[in-house]
């Protein structure tokens, strides 16, 4: 049995903001739930996932999720390190934990289940899904997802992990650097050196290169997998995301 922890503690004052008052892009309604609901009922279908953390706003996360005995809520703190230590408090003893983001309101215990099924294919310490373009646009055409160019196709990324608890406080700062690079050339040349950085700009850096060069950033065995399912990274950051999320559950 896998455990899985939940973040749910992003607050709401982004693009969100002008949709709805929640304090905490979580509690965002959604057709009568909240959004991180979609979550939790997600993995409350997949027979493989044991306990479940949800790490937020404790009180409201509390009042409004009916949370079963396998189930927990736990305060947030102020980062991503933070927040995913907070939550493996809750799950003693656990062998792998699924990372899911309240984002992902399309998510199903099917994408979910696949998602183990390509992990449970070769041993590493993080697995991340990542989803081709066509396949996402097939599904939803009026998703704007951001997309990166590789030399095997065109990709994005999806919003769930699969990882090895007892890599997290070493790897996590690492990972917080590279997010925190992103959007900087130098700082990001520093990190992952000038020829990778110029080879991924002019997309010539395949799948099997990426994968090995963050394994060695942060230190662990990583493992990217192909996913066939959108839901895992079909996310809700801004506005014409919420209005899509709301037409597809209508139609549900």
């Amino acid at each position: 049995m896998i455990d899985a922890l939940v973040l749910a503690g992003s607050p709401n004052d982004g693009p969100l903001r002008s949709c709805s008052p929640a304090r905490y892009e979580a509690l965002i309604p959604i057709r009568g739930k909240l959004m991180v609901e979609y979550v939790v009922e997600a993995l409350r279908q997949c027979k493989r996932i044991d306990r479940v953390v949800i790490v937020g706003p404790r009180e409201e996360l509390a009042a409004n999720l009916k949370l079963n005995s396998r189930e927990c809520v736990v305060d947030h703190g102020g980062d991503l390190t933070e927040n995913v230590l907070r939550g493996l408090k809750c799950l003693p003893g656990a062998e792998r934990v699924l990372l899911v983001t309240s984002d992902i309101p399309l998510i199903n215990s099917q994408a979910i289940d696949n998602f183990l099924d390509l992990c449970s294919e070769e041993e590493a310490d993080l697995y991340y899904p990542i989803v081709r373009r066509e396949v996402v646009e097939r599904r939803y055409a009026a998703s704007m997802r951001t997309y990166v160019q590789l030399k095997d196709g065109v990709y994005t990324g999806g919003n769930i992990f699969l990882f090895n608890p007892g890599v997290v406080e070493d790897c996590m700062p690492r990972g917080q650097k590279l997010v925190d690079a992103r959007k900087s050339p130098l700082k990001l040349c520093r990190l992952v050196g000038f020829i990778f950085l110029i080879k991924f700009l002019m997309k010539n850096v395949s799948l099997q290169e990426a994968q090995k060069k963050v394994s060695r950033l942060l230190g662990i065995k990583g493992r990217v997998v192909v996913s066939m399912y959108p839901e895992v990274g079909v996310d809700v950051d801004k506005p014409s995301d919420l209005e899509l999320v709301n037409k597809l559950l209508d139609l549900a």
